[in-house]
């Protein structure tokens, strides 16, 4: 042997190996150069692994501890405190422990981190343990076991999750994550239900018009028992620590705890994603949802319809969904308890978009689906605060959420790049169907549901404001699409005319059957989200118009619909004119147009708007039958008063004298 401890082919012929070939043998050392200089030396110290596991294991990068952490005084420790290990796990798994604790039981479940498929990595019971205490009559087959969790996975590791084990999971060609969610492919309205207690029952909004369906507080933990028996059942649960509200003195600290990869993943995007020191102190999360699924509930119980039940209560701040696989459920249920709690700290919660110019002039973007909010919030020339949820507070508008959640249906590059760019890793597509071998979605493909969605990281919009908060708003956007054809283009809006058309939420849709084009049917949604508000719609009113005339912000009346005449007759207003007239809002040009009045709605119309035609600004002159547009537009005005009339006897404050001065902001005939 040499005395290098190089190694080559021996020359000596007469040195075998047992299997006849000539003997490796080892000389020279790794710090001489072999004299024909070709060879060089690529050894390595052996790996530290006696098996392909512990190898693999080797090949991931060990994270910077991210579980909450108290100090000794039971305070939030500074970032990384020197804790071990061992107490960081340790005071994790008790916090999710805690959350997942069974009513009929003392304590939560035995939670260990880590995916069970993952044998090596599953911990060995030890006296770490002791402190469970489940009394012999309530012992189960549950708990016998471990309740693995998977704790605020990245996107790749959900996405391993979802690809190995939820059938229906796939990667499309842009890199999204392609998932079904079940039989739902939309939300359960009906099937929501808000806990009645003495709290509640004076608080909220009940009763006729009312999203709120009651449901008492034992019928409630009945729903909670079971979906947390359910999850506590399975092998491995996902838990996410979050934030909502982008504004640090307000934001809520929530908690997900759901059975799939894909609604984690959801979350992860939705809401705000908090740093390693943020969950360092991440503690007792201020709200949890408890994601059953696709178990249903029990159909037997009080108050329930249906296998699928969404409830609500919030004195526990807590919500349950059973039944439903489909994740808006969640992000909507968020936004009502945000609808509850933002406004006892008088901060007003909206169901809008909202972009900022670069003079810092925030607009707000009110409309329902097919009005064209998602399109004129996204505009090249301001920044993207947020494009659904946002909070108006003494110190300016904030999002509420981390994402954005897009239809998909008939999605184009060339009509919404931002967003089909935005589709990508990382990218949650719901529902959508896709090449079998090339994996290009094709978004007009209606065949699971038209309702096909994507969920994605704010980030992933090139001109998101990060972190996503402005300053007031100066101008208030309401947005209408009149099939009916009768409203203006644009009018701008006294404070009480901005209640009045708040709390009414008007749009059209247009109907049509095989045997041709029916009437335009209206449509109507308290605060341009009914479904989600949880007080009564003038209570929210009155804080936006008290907001409005504090900080100077005006309102605006937009009409993306139709002109000349209802759907079938008239046209649809162009694109390009609309966007003309939300630049002079944002300009301010708009203010110092002259204006008239309008008849019947009262509504402040301008003369003229630079590259708008000034004839299209009255509707009157784009109709050739007058007769029939005054026809229309009294109807129009008689469904708007007959809307009106479920919050007509709604007193703010100690008399009706708001009350009054908005009902006659409304149509007058």
């Amino acid at each position: 042997m040499a005395e290098n401890g190089d190694f080559s082919f021996a020359k000596d012929g007469n040195v075998v190996a047992r299997n006849g070939l000539p003997r490796i043998q080892t000389h020279g050392s790794s710090k001489t150069k072999p004299e024909n200089g070709i060879c060089h030396d690529d050894s390595t110290p052996p790996v530290k692994a006696q098996t392909i596991d512990e190898l693999h294991s080797l090949q991931k990068k060990r994270s910077t501890p991210t579980t909450p952490i108290k100090d000794k005084d039971g305070q939030g420790g500074a970032p990384f405190a020197t804790l071990s290990e061992e107490e960081r796990h340790k005071l994790q798994l008790q916090s999710i422990s805690a959350s997942l604790a069974s009513l009929t039981r003392e304590t939560g479940p035995k939670v260990v981190k880590g995916d069970p498929a993952r044998k090596s990595e599953t911990p060995r019971v030890g006296p770490e343990h002791h402190h469970y205490f489940t009394p012999a009559i309530s012992v189960s087959d549950s708990a016998l076991k471990f309740t693995h969790v998977l704790y605020n996975l990245s996107p790749a590791e959900l996405y391993e999750q979802a690809i190995k084990y939820e059938k229906g999971s796939f990667i499309t060609s842009t890199g999204a994550l392609a998932t079904l969610s079940g039989a739902k492919t939309g939300r359960s309205p009906r099937d929501k239900r808000v806990v009645k207690d003495e709290t509640t029952a004076e608080e909220l909004w009940w009763g006729k018009g009312s999203p709120n369906i009651e449901m008492d507080e034992h019928t409630f933990l009945v729903n909670r028992e079971r979906a947390v028996d359910y999850l506590n059942s399975l092998d491995k649960v996902f838990v996410n620590d979050q934030f909502l509200n982008w504004d640090p003195e307000n934001r809520i600290k929530v908690r997900i705890v759901s059975a799939r990869a894909y609604h984690s993943l959801f979350m992860h995007n939705m809401c705000i994603r908090p740093t390693p020191e943020e969950l360092e102190n991440f503690g007792t999360p201020d709200f949890t949802i408890y994601n059953a699924g696709q178990f249903p509930c029990n159909r037997y119980t009080h108050y329930m319809t249906s296998s699928t039940s969404i409830d609500l209560n919030l004195a526990r701040r807590e919500m349950v969904i059973l039944g439903t696989q489909y994740a808006g459920e969640m992000k909507k249920g968020l936004f009502s308890v945000m609808h509850y709690l933002m406004p006892k700290r008088r901060i007003l919660s909206l169901h809008s978009g909202c972009n900022v110019g670069k003079d810092g002039d925030v607009a707000l973007f009110f409309g329902l689906s097919g009005t064209g909010k998602t399109t004129l919030s996204t505009d090249h020339n301001r920044l993207l605060i947020g494009d659904d949820e946002h909070c108006w507070s003494d110190d300016g508008v904030s999002n509420i959420e981390g994402g954005c959640y897009a239809k998909c249906i008939d999605l184009s590059k060339d009509k919404e790049p931002d967003i089909w760019n935005a589709i990508k890793f990382g990218t949650v597509v719901e529902n959508v169907v896709f090449d079998e071998h090339t994996r290009e979605v094709d978004y007009s493909d209606k065949s699971v549901t038209e309702n096909t969605r994507a969920s994605y990281p704010i980030e992933y919009i090139p001109n998101a404001q990060i972190p996503c908060v402005g300053p007031h708003p100066k101008n208030v956007i309401l947005l209408a699409c009149d099939a009916f054809g009768v409203l203006p283009p644009v009018s701008k809006l006294s404070l009480a005319q901005t209640m009045y058309h708040f709390i009414s939420g008007y749009t059209a849709l247009v109907a049509g059957t095989e045997d041709g084009i029916k009437e335009p049917q209206a449509t109507f949604s308290a605060c341009f989200g009914a479904a989600f508000i949880m007080l009564h719609p003038t209570r929210y009113a009155a804080m936006l118009a008290e907001k409005m005339h504090r900080y100077g912000a005006t309102g605006w009346l937009v009409n993306t619909g139709w002109s000349g005449g209802r759907y079938g007759v008239g046209n649809r207003i162009k694109l390009a004119y609309t966007r003309k007239i939300i630049d002079a809002i944002h300009s301010g040009s708009l203010l110092t147009a002259g204006y008239k009045k309008t008849e019947v709605f009262g509504l402040e119309i301008p003369a003229e708007v630079e590259g708008v035609p000034s004839e299209i600004l009255d509707p009157v002159n784009t109709w050739e039958d007058k007769a029939a547009y005054k026809e229309t537009l009294l109807k129009l005005a008689g469904l708007f008063k007959k809307n009106f009339e479920v919050f007509a006897n709604y007193k703010i404050g100690k008399d009706s004298k708001l009350t009054e001065e908005i009902l006659a902001a409304g149509p007058n005939f």
